[in-house]
């Protein structure tokens, strides 16, 4: 068995639980357990918060204004702009005995340290990537020069006993 979607999403808190509920219906339809499904949303909702926080070029105002009153849709925030500035775009593919989720934006990316090794629990920041790489079995974070950054992680699959769709 093997189902895939993938989603492009305005970078607004809103669209992380749409993401969420997606992943977690989808897993719930095709039969995988629970707990399973309730960690890869945890870390997809990680992944997401990420993306709409830090992953694009112009800043995105936190209560959804600008200083100047303009809302984050118009044109001069790049909100859903062609060039992907104020989207994201989350894919997800559960195939066989394991799930690959991928978050990638269009930000500056992660800093060096970021991409190079992992970062202390207690840290300031960074503690999202610390949760998703704790509930995942493998974790990537990468930058892609110019385009923003990646964050794509993956989970073996545990079934439910009545599931229809389990692998053999």
């Amino acid at each position: 068995m093997s189902i895939w979607w993938s989603l492009h999403l305005r970078r607004e808190a809103a669209s992380v639980p749409l993401a969420r509920r997606l992943l977690l219906g989808t897993m719930e339809t095709a039969g995988v357990d629970p707990d399973i499904s309730f960690d890869l949303s945890v870390a997809l909702s990680e992944a997401c918060a990420n993306a709409v926080e830090h992953g694009g070029r112009e800043p995105v105002p936190r209560f959804g204004y600008t200083d100047d009153g303009a809302h984050p849709d118009d044109a001069a925030q790049g909100g859903g702009s062609p060039d992907g500035t104020g989207a994201y775009h989350v894919t997800a593919y559960l195939d066989g005995d394991r799930c690959r989720i991928e978050v990638s934006d269009s930000g500056p990316g992660f800093p060096p340290a970021t991409v190079a090794r992992r970062r202390p629990a207690l840290a300031e920041h960074g503690r999202g990537l610390h949760l998703i790489e704790e509930l995942a079995d493998h974790v990537r974070f990468r930058n892609r020069p110019g385009r923003g950054a990646v964050v794509s992680f993956d989970k073996m699959l545990k079934w439910r006993d009545d599931s229809l769709l389990k692998v053999s």
